[in-house]
């Protein structure tokens, strides 16, 4: 059942219980503006001091009760009192507790919703606690504003401001908590305080979780009378994850008692801070330093790999008796086939280009695919030690291997889980006794580009061995369990950027080039240059924006192994540096053009008879090419025959014309003028295939329609 606590109890509870005595790594005094008459509670850092809630000299409301306003103290002046900390901000009924943007110049405060009118009037039960801000101006504190979400309906009540004043903390008895009050938070997006979240049942209990404390290092401080602690009210840790919050971790005696004990506040370091607890005659604030350094929460530590699986698959094929996958992976190694394993020198930027390497000539035929990467180290403290030490035997820890871009180290602290501890860059530790320890380090930074304070941990195992006889036994029985090789593409400390992917280019309307030679300026086509290309093909010039260079081109195909004859002969020819490009069409008419021939086929054999008569599926083809003429009036098209090699030259060159004659001959007819269309026979000097098997001889055999510029 919910519990319900009215406005004015919620500043602080006094809640007993029993304590337990516990080895503490801190030094607790009480402070000197604390009083033994009042209640002193809720100290936040402001400029040179504290700014703390108290009821000293205080009206009693309608209830009998002291309200509370906000006081200031100087903590580098001893015997200096504490004062009331504004005027502007003080009201008739609770002001407090508050929190500090990073400059000091903007204060979130509690107080009572309606602050005008009757005291009596004011001290109800609907009176609620919400949240407001005020910015500091030149005659003090301007107009008090009020949050968007408080309401009448229940409190919201103790604020704190994160470190870079993008997410506000608070307490808040809302009915959807999972008690009586629950902590929430509020992020600062697009000019406004977001809609309130709930911590969760990690953080949350059906008891109460009140005072929230940030640190800048990112820990969350909270306090709790719904877990099992030393007393009625103690004060938790926890972090922020990825998914959610870690356990909570209550803080050692003698922050912690058996009184009430709440509202912290502490430095990065943890090496100093502040909290309320009811142990003296009174509620007091009392300071704490911190013995050593405060490390609570650790990742496991992540082992750096620079051996990956890297594969190719698609569509795009090449025969591996004329053809080999090669990869190059930028450090001087390559690798062939289309799966391999590779292990990089270490962590650096790699540019990978995967080639189908001609056998004949040692050149890359076509380029399927190019990336660059770059492996990085994890982010993370580091471990570096000996994995099974032996009891008695000095071991040595090292910590200079943590790898924290943008950080200068500030700090490390060791805790080697055998209950010790220590500080320093490299240490010794010495175990007595033999079992398995979970050892953390953890760091202590500061941004070199902000100045902001950051905490980091992680922890490693140790296996601690009796003695050598125990370990070298071990050690002989032990397999390390072979691991499955980490996909380069799915690593999460690899990124890959600059990538280019012929398979995805061929997903899109796109054909197979030859190209001969490529320049960064256009070249006359008349050039002595192409004089070398076999009459038999045209030389075409093709712009690459992307990379603002002209390739010239002398074949296109479908698919990549119909380029090969052609891309041969030119090799041959003297063209040593030609090459197989994927160019993707953006002229409309060549991507219509292009789906067309790709659904409907190009092989000769389903258009024609033996009779040389056009068949069935013929007609579905050029009554599309029809309509395609019919929508691009200016449209120009060669209709080029080929054949195989099986028959004379002579035959085969009447052949190709023949057959390349019909189809003009029905386009014409079906109303396309015969001025648009020229019709070419090959006959057989243009193959796509050996023309050694019966399969190849038909691929031999085709039909192409080429725009004509």
């Amino acid at each position: 059942m919910k519990i319900r606590t009215s406005a004015l109890t919620l500043v602080f509870f006094l809640v007993q219980g029993m304590a337990h005595a516990q080895q503490s790594p801190y030094v607790v005094t009480r402070t000197p503006f604390s009083t033994d008459n009042y209640d002193e509670f809720a100290p936040v850092f402001y400029r040179n001091g504290l700014v703390f809630c108290s009821d000293r000299g205080q009206a009693v409301n309608s209830q009998g009760r002291a309200v509370v306003k906000m006081f200031f103290a100087d903590t580098a002046l001893t015997n200096k009192k504490a004062q009331l900390f504004s005027k502007d901000l003080k009201s008739k009924l609770n002001d407090g507790p508050a929190t500090f943007n990073r400059g000091g110049d903007t204060i979130y405060y509690s107080r009572n919703l309606v602050v005008e009118g009757n005291l009596k009037m004011l001290s109800t039960f609907r009176n609620k606690l919400g949240l407001f801000y005020s910015v500091n101006e030149d005659k003090g504190w301007g107009r008090i504003r009020e949050l968007r979400f408080n309401t009448e309906w229940f409190n919201i009540t103790m604020p704190c401001l994160s470190h870079d004043s993008k997410r506000l903390y608070f307490a808040s008895d809302k009915p959807d908590g999972f008690g009586g009050l629950d902590i929430y938070y509020s992020n600062w997006r697009n000019g406004y305080w977001e809609d309130p979240v709930n911590l969760g049942p990690e953080v949350n209990t059906e008891g109460n979780e009140t005072y929230p404390f940030i640190g800048e290092t990112g820990e969350l401080f909270f306090t709790s009378d719904g877990r099992d602690g030393l007393g009625g009210k103690d004060i938790y840790v926890t972090k922020e994850k990825e998914d959610g919050w870690h356990t909570p971790v209550r803080l050692a005696a003698p922050i912690n008692s058996e009184y009430d004990d709440f509202g912290i506040v502490a430095t990065a370091t943890m090496d100093e801070g502040y909290f309320s607890s009811g142990r003296g005659k009174s509620v007091d604030i009392y300071r704490f330093t911190s013995t050593v350094p405060q490390v609570w929460f650790a990742e496991p530590q992540k082992e750096n790999t620079y051996c990956f699986a890297i594969s190719d698959s698609g569509r795009i094929d090449a025969d591996t008796l004329m053809f080999r996958y090669v990869w190059d992976f930028g450090d001087n190694t390559k690798m062939n086939g289309r799966e391999v394993q590779h292990c990089f020198p270490g962590p650096g930027t790699y540019s990978v280009t995967f080639d189908i390497v001609d056998l004949k000539t040692g050149n890359v035929f076509f380029r399927k695919r190019t990336y660059d990467i770059e492996i990085i180290d994890f982010i993370q403290p580091y471990i570096s030690s000996v994995d099974y030490p032996v009891a008695g035997e000095n071991v040595e820890f090292d910590g200079m291997k943590s790898f924290c871009p943008g950080y200068t180290i500030t700090g490390f602290f060791w805790d080697f889980g055998d209950g010790t501890q220590e500080t320093g860059a490299g240490v010794s530790h010495t175990y007595t006794r033999e079992g398995d320890y979970d050892v953390r380090l953890g760091l202590t930074m500061r941004s070199r580009l902000t100045g902001d304070m950051l905490k980091r941990s992680v922890t490693k195992r140790v296996k601690v061995f009796r003695d050598r006889q125990e370990k070298d036994l071990f050690l002989d029985s032990f397999r390390e369990p072979e691991k499955e090789p980490v996909d380069l593409r799915r690593f999460e400390n690899v990124t890959i950027s600059n990538q280019y992917s012929a398979e995805d280019d061929f997903r899109k309307e796109a054909v197979f080039q030859v190209e001969i030679l490529s320049s960064k300026t256009s070249m006359d086509l008349n050039d002595p240059v192409f004089r070398s290309v076999p009459p038999k093909y045209t030389v075409r010039e093709v712009f690459y924006p992307e990379t603002a260079t002209y390739s010239y081109v002398i074949d296109q195909q479908l698919t990549l192994m119909a380029t090969y004859p052609a891309y041969s002969e030119v090799v041959s020819g003297g063209y040593k540096g030609s090459t197989v490009r994927l160019f993707v069409l953006k002229d409309p008419v060549e991507k219509e053009l292009n789906v067309l021939m790709r659904n409907y086929g190009v092989m000769t054999d389903t258009y024609f008879d033996a009779r040389n008569r056009l068949v069935t599926n013929a007609y579905l083809m050029l009554d599309q090419v029809v309509i395609l003429m019919n929508k691009y009036p200016d449209l120009k098209l060669e209709v080029g025959i080929h054949t195989d090699n099986q028959g004379t030259v002579y035959t085969l060159q009447n052949l190709s014309q023949l057959r390349a004659q019909v189809i003009v001959d029905y386009l014409t007819n079906r109303g396309v003028s015969a001025s648009r269309l020229i019709p070419k026979g090959y006959g057989g000097t243009r193959p796509v295939a050996p023309n050694e098997t019966w399969l190849d001889r038909r691929l031999n055999r085709r039909v192409e329609f080429t725009v004509i510029r």
